[in-house]
């Protein structure tokens, strides 16, 4: 996470640092992103960027946590105005075309996602999953937890198998319809954000259908 120095910054030195290396790492990920570049693009010496940040990896990790707290924004303004109690399966399958959608129309955060989840380096890629997680479960696990507790899925359903699926399912809708080869049978790179949608919803329900308590 940032020093006490990057938190003292001027707000516009900041907001040029994380542009640059956004824009970097979203084009190059973590292995390929160039600190030399961002640097350059920022306006700031090498040594001024580790006064900022203990290393590449810590920078990466922090933009990951701004991107996730953005999308996480996003997608729970769409959930708080889904009525979760009167129709859990209707309103996850809403908020699971949001996030279809969602990625379509920002390209930094689909970018950075795709940058997270592909990223070959172990270490960054260990340490920005980490963060990245808190935020899905933290959207997630309250929803599993209050469908469980209304009886909206089967009894004895564990949920955490439930959210570890849509912890490997959910950043895959995010960005195999903008990478070909990602997804070699059902073709969500082949079509538009409807068609995404579609195949989204008959993933998910596939692996959820089964717990339905109305099923």
């Amino acid at each position: 996470m940032p020093t006490g120095t990057w938190d003292r910054l001027a707000p516009q030195r900041r907001a040029a640092v994380v542009a640059a290396a956004e824009a970097e790492f979203a084009a190059r990920g973590f292995s390929g992103g160039s600190l030399n570049t961002i640097c350059r693009e920022a306006g700031v010496s090498k040594g001024s960027l580790f006064q900022y940040f203990a290393d590449k990896a810590d920078m990466y990790v922090h933009l990951a946590e701004l991107s996730s707290e953005r999308i996480r924004s996003a997608i729970e303004a769409v959930a708080n105005e889904l009525d979760w109690e009167a129709d859990f399966f209707g309103s996850l399958e809403s908020l699971l075309e949001a996030w279809v959608r969602y990625f379509y129309d920002h390209p930094l955060e689909r970018a950075m996602t795709a940058a997270a989840n592909l990223e070959p380096d172990p270490v960054a890629r260990t340490a920005v999953r980490e963060a990245v997680n808190r935020h899905y479960l933290a959207v997630l696990q309250p929803l599993f937890d209050a469908a469980s507790a209304l009886g909206a899925l089967r009894p004895g359903t564990d949920t955490q198998v439930l959210l570890s699926l849509l912890l490997l399912l959910l950043p895959h809708l995010a960005i195999a319809p903008h990478v070909p080869g990602l997804d070699p049978l059902l073709g969500l790179a082949d079509g538009d954000a409807d068609h995404a949608v579609a195949i989204a919803h008959r993933m998910v329900n596939t692996v959820l259908d089964p717990y339905r308590a109305d099923g």
